[in-house]
């Protein structure tokens, strides 16, 4: 019997109306379970008939995916590693999804949360990217940049799915599938590195058998050093321990848990003036020390039953509960060009003096049920599933202000600091005041169904559609109590169609339909809450599956539509109101996998057309957003390119390779003329094994040490891209 766990989950202190939310879900939970009597594996899962009758399970089933390959999928799906992530050396989230060019880089929050856009289109800007862990959703909240510890491969599933996943970021989603518990085997890893900066890290990954069912996984990391930012070092460090019991052959369970920490600095980055990046070092750190750490953790617990009933049908059944919280102070340069004295001076920048208190609970219980029968000559491929999803964002947030230039302020009241020589400390740290109390709680409730349908031995169909019942509620505890509690509810079905069609043995053609939503955090100027954000797309394109499978690609197009995006309010100055709308095309190229002569390739490329549809004015600055302007920070061309030689040196297995980004202009600040320029990329990484068991790896990143810049929100809040670093290390395998 050889079975493999994985689900990586989350929780953490359960408020107790929480729990309560979950409890109320269960029955429903094991109604599935005893509803049809069977279920079926998922794409990543794997069963095997033995002689016996019995079914040994040797992969983990994904969440929503089905028994497809991924040639069958009417949709562009691509893959990330565990190996290209550790040839690359790629410790975060944010790096490892630069290896794909659907994904372009939005506002960190400092570099303190991850945030991304998928074709184009991004989520909330106040609230980090949300992904899944597994197939669940699991990735919302305030946890830091997620490090890759324990990731066994990133999915990029492209283009909105509320028809299975339900509420979820309108370009596609990121599925993190995590390393899991394998049964029966007895393994691990361990590596030290050190790099430039005085950077250090050390990971552990183990995998015990502690009985003949029972086995644990467990996964650490710790990491600390300086940065090429002046006066901004790090400390990170996580826990993520996965434990697998095999309850027969038929039936396995999976617990994990999660507990990590991040202690950095609020870095807003550099400012730009009058479009010359010149205008500071990138190194140059224009915040306060004396604001210490911002501090951002996470616990969480996910658990997961899987039972295959027979050959056809199998059953995931899950829950987990996520727990973050962000808290810091932080000192930014101010936005409003009638509060910055750095316009008239040239020198002197105005500085707002911010405080975080970012508290987030995140709930899940799902069940799924999947199966394979026929109806005459017809194959079918059913998902039925059910989930409730609570997501729950206590936002307390202070801030400090400076006043307007024309009331002629002293630079104490300003809070301002010298761009040219800073002087830090210079004056006391300014009070702030209440800005936000609000507590914003998401409750959904949906049910999903999907068929595929083969009509030919070349030809599937797919359809399906989610019911989602979504309970949005705000309670802003600045407003008399008469008027702090607002409650809407939202009543939705998103439908999603597909074609596939095999060309031939190596080529798949296909074309697809789907619908997206996602709630918008918060209310108008009277308390009333926005609208949900809406998506809808419509993409075909081409599959290829060469070298028996070692080599497989994507060529896409596709376009996509969204609805209800946050626009300042006209009639309110500082509010919001939902009536924005845009639009993004694009073509995409995908290319992953191995080719004779023991060389990986990888290669992705983007055309992204994405731009505004209505005019609106920013919600941020007030600035007039007119149709045809293009969104922030979304290049035009984006590519990536890798290729990788494994070879032997001296009678030991040695690897080397190099990889090229090339990033186009994009707008640095919306409603404006600022952009960010192109930039090209290199890297070189290598490894050979030195005794058995023991290798030495390197990597040298940005090799030309060009300059770069990762993102922006305003010219005075711009990230500086990393400076050429260098990394050696050593891995232990047993």
């Amino acid at each position: 019997m050889s079975i493999q766990f994985l689900p990586r989950l989350r929780a953490a202190s359960a408020r107790s109306r929480g729990l309560r939310h979950i409890a109320c879900v269960l029955p429903l939970t094991a109604g599935l379970t005893c509803v049809g009597a069977q279920a079926q594996a998922g794409d990543a899962i794997h069963h095997q008939q033995e002689g016996d009758g019995a079914i040994t399970v040797t992969g983990v089933r994904q969440a929503y995916r089905g028994d497809f390959a991924v040639k069958e999928i009417p949709q562009a799906i691509t893959e990330i590693g565990a190996e290209t992530l550790e040839q690359n050396n790629i410790l975060r989230l944010t790096d490892a999804l630069d290896m794909n060019a659907s994904v372009a880089r939005q506002n960190t929050l400092g570099g303190l949360w991850d945030s991304f856009a998928l074709r184009g289109f991004a989520g909330d800007e106040n609230l980090p990217s949300g992904y899944l862990v597994n197939g669940f959703n699991a990735g919302r909240g305030f946890g830091g940049q997620r490090d890759v510890a324990g990731i066994e491969r990133i999915e990029v599933l492209k283009g909105p799915a509320a028809a299975l996943i339900g509420r979820g970021e309108p370009g596609g989603t990121i599925n993190l599938v995590t390393k899991q518990a394998e049964i029966g085997r007895t393994f691990g890893t361990g590596s030290l590195q050190y790099g430039s900066h005085d950077r250090f890290r050390a990971d552990a990954d183990a995998n015990l058998a502690l009985t003949g069912g029972i086995t644990a996984r467990l996964i650490g990391y710790y990491e600390q050093g300086d940065t090429f930012r002046d006066h901004v070092s790090q400390k990170r460090w996580g826990f993520l321990p996965s434990v697998g019991i095999a309850l027969g052959d038929r039936t396995r369970l999976t617990y994990d848990f999660e507990w990590t920490r991040v202690e950095v600095p609020f870095d807003r980055g550099i400012v730009v003036l009058h479009n010359d990046f010149h205008t500071v070092p990138r190194s140059r750190f224009l915040g306060e020390p004396g604001d210490g750490d911002t501090v951002a953790r996470a616990t969480g617990h996910q658990l997961r039953l899987d039972h295959q009933f027979n050959e056809d049908w199998s059953l995931l059944v899950g829950a987990s509960h996520r727990d973050t919280l962000l808290t810091g102070f932080s000192s930014d340069a101010e936005q409003a060009a009638a509060r910055q004295t750095l316009y008239a001076d040239g020198h002197s920048l105005s500085r707002q003096r911010r405080s975080r208190r970012y508290d987030a609970e995140h709930s899940v219980v799902r069940a799924e049920l999947a199966g394979n029968f026929k109806t005459g000559v017809l194959r079918h491929r059913v998902l039925i599933g059910s989930d409730f999803d609570q997501f729950e964002y206590d936002n307390y947030f202070t801030r400090f202000r400076p006043p307007a230039v024309s009331t002629n302020p002293s630079d104490q009241a300003s809070y301002v600091i010298d761009i040219d020589n800073p002087v830090y400390g210079q004056y006391p740290l300014p009070a702030t005041s209440v800005l936000t109390n609000r507590l914003d709680t998401q409750r959904s409730f949906g049910f999903y169904v999907q068929d595929q349908v083969a009509l030919t031995d070349r030809l599937q169909v797919r359809i399906g559609g989610r019911y989602d019942n979504l309970t949005l509620k705000v309670d802003n505890r600045l407003l008399a109590v008469a008027n702090r509690y607002n409650r809407r509810k939202h009543a939705r079905f998103s439908p999603q169609a597909g074609i596939v069609y095999e060309l031939s043995n190596p080529v798949t053609l296909y074309a697809a339909y789907g619908q997206g939503y996602r709630a918008n955090v918060g209310a108008d100027f009277n308390n009333n809450i926005f609208d949900p954000e809406t998506s809808e797309s419509i993409e075909a394109g081409v599959k290829l599956t060469a070298l028996g499978g070692a080599l497989t690609g994507t060529l896409s197009v596709y376009q996509l539509t969204m609805d209800n995006v946050q626009a300042s309010d006209n009639n309110n100055p500082g509010f919001s109101v939902a009536i924005g709308k845009a639009r993004s095309r694009g073509v995409e190229l995908d290319v992953n996998g191995h080719l004779p002569g023991d060389i990986d390739i990888l290669l992705s490329y983007a055309y992204t057309d994405a731009e505004a549809s209505s005019a609106v004015n920013d919600p941020n600055f007030g600035y007039r957003i007119l149709p045809g302007d293009k969104l922030i920070n979304i290049p035009d061309h984006n590519l990536n390119l890798q290729v990788a030689k494994h070879f032997e040196l001296a009678g030991r297995a040695a690897q080397m390779g190099a990889a090229m980004q090339y990033v186009g202009e994009r707008l640095g600040e919306t409603g404006t003329k600022f952009t960010l320029p192109s930039h090209i990329l290199f890297r070189l990484f290598g490894s050979i094994d030195v005794i058995e068991g023991v290798e030495l790896f390197g990597t040298i990143s940005n090799l030309f040490d060009e300059k770069w810049y990762a993102s922006s929100y305003s010219s005075v809040w711009v990230q500086p891209g990393t400076p050429r670093t260098a990394t050696v290390g050593v891995r232990a395998r047993f």
